[in-house]
């Protein structure tokens, strides 16, 4: 029998344990399956407009609750302040997007001979959504969205580090009026309660955000039983600065595309490819924009990158910056907390492990290219193909290098990544399905088929 634990939460800016919440062990989460599959038929029967219409209630709670939401991510997860109210900004905004499908959650009519097909689309049952520790509030919302509003319960697994945020939001979804147990969350270690979310046979999908590692193992036992999953996993992606763009704007914008939460994004663009006539003066632009980002108090108005959210992480990405390394370095606090200064690695060759592994903190690698073929071959040289930015004036260089660039989302002269209106996935080891977007809801649906014979 397992014995019972606590997590302890920490606010990674001062170290200090800010909250202890209980784990869920294997018997707490049959339990919860088995509550959350009771609850969901009666939602699955439930009226659409009725369904749509309680996620809207859900939404407006969010938005009763934004500030309080967003101080809970400054202190557990490290985000700016601004972020934060971004980030709790954006589960209300995916609700009410996601309310608006309800009703549109149509199957078709097939013409066929000697009769009537139809198609229909049913709610899986119970879906369990893992979330990472990076982006805690918004990347729950991209699976638990969109599987409530098809007609599912859902069961959410918050990181360990993390699960202040995903507790109120739950409390908000009952005060809303959502039915009790369809949306539960579950703390809890990712090697128990994780484990006992994945290989339970009544949770009938796993959406999981997180580490190339772990997502190939949760894919393997979901195997086990044929159990859907979606995966978004890695990233290591390019920023391609042609010669011919705004190179201004490109310098400008280059900062922030890869120390956007301390770097601790999978869409970061920490692989900064510069066509080699531009390569001298692109540095001299980057140098003092990097070295003027603000680096501090998270909860500060004026702060523009906070710490990384834990010692373990801190260990892995100095590991990745070392001595015999060129850098340019910006500043970062010292004493309590986990931090570590916006940072530019040059004169690195390509293979080197800081220019192909995910380090996942605020430093970005800058390579040189030649010419086109030269910086397409530059950016598929990993293994993850999750996102990628490409400045040109040239649109057909444009249109040629973002159909040959292997990733699933590409911007030109932007780092934009991530809308609740498209979809978003990789390619490779990046993951597995998409999310978000128009079709978010048929992920979690079932496509029943049904003849109708019109013959005598």
């Amino acid at each position: 029998m397992s014995q019972p634990y606590a997590l302890d939460v920490l606010n990674p800016a001062t170290e200090e344990v800010i909250a202890s919440v209980p784990g869920a062990d294997a018997a707490a989460v049959d339990a919860a399956v088995r509550r959350a599959a009771r609850a969901q038929r009666a939602w699955a029967a439930a009226a659409p407009a009725d369904r749509a219409r309680l996620l809207r209630r859900f939404a407006a709670a969010v938005d009763d609750h934004i500030e309080e939401l967003a101080l809970l991510e400054v202190r557990e997860a490290g985000h700016t302040l601004g972020n934060a109210r971004w980030e709790a900004g954006n589960v209300r905004d995916l609700l009410d997007y996601s309310a608006g499908g309800v009703e549109r959650l149509t199957g078709r009519q097939i013409p066929v001979p000697g009769g009537i097909n139809l198609t229909i689309l049913e709610p899986l049952g119970v879906v369990g959504v893992i979330a990472p520790w990076n982006f805690p509030m918004p990347i729950a919302a991209w699976g638990t969205a969109p599987a409530l509003a098809a007609g599912n319960a859902v069961l959410l697994k918050p990181a360990e580090a993390t699960p202040l945020t995903a507790l109120r939001l739950a409390e908000l979804a009952l005060e809303a009026g959502l039915p009790e147990h369809l949306f539960q969350v579950l703390p809890g270690r990712g090697a128990v309660a994780g484990d006992a979310l994945v290989r339970h046979p009544g949770v009938a999908k796993i959406v999981f955000t997180g580490s190339t590692r772990i997502g190939k193992q949760i894919m393997a036992l979901c195997a086990e039983r044929v159990k859907r999953v979606t995966l978004e996993l890695g990233g290591k992606s390019p920023n391609i600065v042609f010669a011919d763009a705004d190179i201004e704007a490109a310098a400008a914008a280059a900062p922030t595309a890869f120390l956007d939460n301390s770097g601790q994004d999978c869409c970061a663009r920490t692989r900064i490819l510069v066509q080699r006539p531009v390569y001298d003066d692109f540095l001299d632009r980057l140098a003092p924009a990097l070295k003027s980002v603000v680096v501090g108090d998270p909860a500060d108005e004026a702060t523009q990158m906070g710490p990384l959210i834990s010692r373990a992480q801190l260990d892995r990405v100095r590991s990745y910056v070392t001595d015999d390394l060129a850098t340019v370095r910006g500043s970062a606090p010292t004493g309590p907390g986990f931090w570590f200064p916006p940072t530019l690695v040059t004169g690195v060759p390509p293979e080197a492990p800081v220019a192909t592994d995910e380090v996942f903190g605020p430093v970005a690698v800058v390579l040189p290219f030649d010419d086109e073929e030269d910086a397409v071959r530059l950016a598929n040289a990993t293994e993850y193909g999750l996102s990628g930015s490409v400045w040109t004036r040239d649109v057909g260089r444009a249109l040629r290098v973002t159909g040959a660039v292997a990733a699933g989302n590409l911007s030109v002269n932007s780092h934009s990544s991530v809308r609740y209106w498209t979809p978003f996935g990789g390619y490779g080891q990046s993951g597995l399905g998409r999310e978000l977007g128009p079709d978010a809801l048929t992920a979690f649906t079932e496509t029943k088929n049904v003849f109708i014979s019109t013959e005598a």
